[in-house]
């Protein structure tokens, strides 16, 4: 498996941000996580050009992307004819579209989330909060997350000696789908493939985004065949997707690494190194596998 290097992203202090009236935009993925726009004037222009109001400079966003209006105590958006288009909620922006509290903005990389009502100071801080442990993209658990929680379930199983699985993934080839398509489409990718999983585990697993296209499922109290039969529904739902995106469909599979606590590993770290062995197996013998 590729080494992926760790980014820690710094959220600017809650304590810096003004007051606002009754409507903003949070960044909840992308480059200033966490920062939140105040929505106070009747229009808001989102783009590229230094001279939007929201400025975000990336080379899949237009100079003049997005409008957010706003009409009493409601608030709309439209695109301004962008060449990726606008999202709410993944669907594409057409004409104007009123904006609910909670709705998801996507503007070309970058996601925004959108509150509304009488405490957004209050919905602000859940939020930031959220941002520390779920992946704004998949809205799967993030790195911080998974690692925490691994190293709980480790210590939790040794004490009352119980079992425990871990299943570290990889999208084959996904650097071909960011070359062939463009990031969008790996985006794309990231988060349908999010959504397929979580249909074939339990309410009880932790799924996570481990980084990149690398994602890792902690399976309580399930033994190493359970785990290998898990991770075996989890390839084949995940190769029997449809990834379309812009009419183009992208063929997608996974391998899969699958390892069990034994009496031998007492560390998180060791747990984790060893289904990073039996991934790199699955890659070596021809990728779309399961190795234990």
């Amino acid at each position: 498996m590729a080494k992926t290097k760790t980014v820690v992203t710094v959220i600017s202090k809650i304590s810096e941000r003004p007051t606002t009236r009754n409507a903003a935009l949070v960044v909840i993925y992308g480059e200033d996580l966490g920062r939140k726009y105040d929505l106070e004037r009747e229009t808001t222009i989102i783009g590229r050009s230094s001279k939007c109001d929201i400025q975000v400079d990336q080379d899949s966003i237009s100079r003049n992307h997005a409008k957010i209006s706003l009409a009493g105590k409601n608030a709309g958006i439209s695109d301004m004819g962008s060449t990726n288009g606008s999202f709410v909620n993944d669907e594409a922006v057409e004409g104007t579209v009123t904006l609910r509290n909670g709705d998801f903005i996507k503007i070309g990389r970058t996601i925004f989330k959108y509150i509304a009502g009488g405490n957004i100071e209050g919905q602000y801080h859940e939020e930031i909060y959220r941002l520390t442990t779920v992946d704004g993209l998949t809205q799967i658990f993030n790195k911080r997350y998974f690692l925490e929680t691994l190293e709980r379930e480790v210590s939790r199983c040794h004490r009352y000696g119980r079992s425990l699985s871990l299943a570290m993934m990889d999208i084959d080839h996904f650097k071909q789908v960011n070359d062939t398509y463009g990031h969008l489409a790996g985006d794309y990718v990231l988060k349908q493939l999010a959504s397929a999983v979580k249909t074939k585990i339990r309410r009880e697993d932790v799924f996570s985004r481990y980084g990149g296209e690398e994602f890792a499922i902690i399976l309580p109290e399930i033994e190493l065949a359970g785990a290998v039969a898990t991770a075996e529904k989890v390839r084949k739902v995940v190769e029997k997707q449809k990834f379309v995106f812009e009419e183009q469909t992208m063929p997608v599979t996974i391998s899969i690494g699958v390892a069990a606590i034994r009496s031998d590993i007492s560390e998180m770290q060791t747990l984790l190194k060893l289904a990073d062995e039996r991934l790199y197996d699955a890659k070596q013998k021809g990728r779309n596998r399961v190795c234990s």
